[in-house]
């Protein structure tokens, strides 16, 4: 190419974004209205401040699947029926709605229930069968109840297991207070270091969910590493901010594997679970 074409061709190229600015702004546009859209419905319509709640869209709660049938080696069409089962519990369903309706807090909660990725921890502990299952972080105790319920289901197939929730703040877990999910509930108000460190049986999943730094993340996941049974499940709900699980699977010889959820009509990009098997 001689001198003239290769200036010609250079000017082309830098001439290019100017002209395709108003389509890539319209683009921008349409995206940023989209999202102002669904940010000013939530504003009026949530009294949520955080751990927010929502659906997944179809594509996430597929994706879902998979993945949880990946971690605990089993069929797509059972993980989809854990899915399916949690989501039509009308039992618990009610059970949420009048608790968030009557509690002090409720000016804090969404009285609809929404599970979003919780569903996931639910299709887990049917899939795996725990004994004892322990969750860091509780606020309000929606997932505690999702567990719960995993494991009353487990027991009524007989394998009976327990749920030891920990978390720091006194008011936590007032969803969770309630039979027949609170008889599989071990609520425990502490420092969740100092509680994982005083457990006294073996783990068979732990969940973390709560303080959301990375050092005090990665010191839970030291905490438990000496209380776990053989072919322990580890997750975290912290997996879109850290990498401090799959650090810990590859020092531990572990394989880990990431989720990442997508809400439906929410402000909020959303968070996912981490798995080290």
């Amino acid at each position: 190419m001689d001198a003239t074409k290769l200036r010609r061709a250079i000017s082309r190229t830098r001439l290019a974004p100017v002209a395709a600015f108003p389509k890539r702004m319209l683009r921008v546009s349409k995206h940023n209205a989209k999202v102002l859209k669904v940010s000013a419905r939530w504003l009026v319509t949530s009294r949520e401040h955080h751990n927010y709640t929502y659906d997944l869209t179809t594509l996430s709660r597929s994706h879902l699947a998979w993945f949880v049938s990946l971690i605990c080696d089993t069929p797509i069409a059972q993980v989809r029926t854990y899915l399916d089962e949690i989501e039509s519990d009308e039992h618990l369903r009610r059970h949420l709605e009048q608790a968030i309706a009557g509690a002090d807090r409720r000016g804090l909660a969404d009285r609809q229930v929404r599970y979003a990725r919780r569903i996931g921890w639910y299709a887990i502990v049917r899939a795996r069968k725990p004994q004892h299952i322990v969750e860091t972080g509780v606020d309000k105790g929606l997932g505690s109840c999702v567990l719960a319920a995993a494991l009353l289901r487990n027991a009524a197939e007989g394998h009976p297991g327990r749920v030891t929730s920990l978390d720091i703040n006194p008011e936590a877990g007032y969803l969770a207070k309630v039979a027949p999910w609170s008889e599989v509930i071990d609520l425990v108000i502490g420092d969740s270091i100092a509680s994982i460190k005083a457990l006294d049986r073996p783990v068979d999943l732990f969940l973390h969910d709560s303080d959301h730094s990375r050092v005090h993340e990665k010191r839970e996941f030291d905490a438990v590493e000496g209380k776990l049974a053989p072919g322990a499940l580890l997750l975290t709900d912290n997996v879109t901010t850290t990498n401090v699980l799959a650090n810990h699977a590859e020092r531990t010889g572990r394989r880990f594997l990431a989720y990442r959820e997508t809400p439906v009509d929410h402000w909020y990009p959303g968070d996912g679970i981490g798995a080290a098997w």
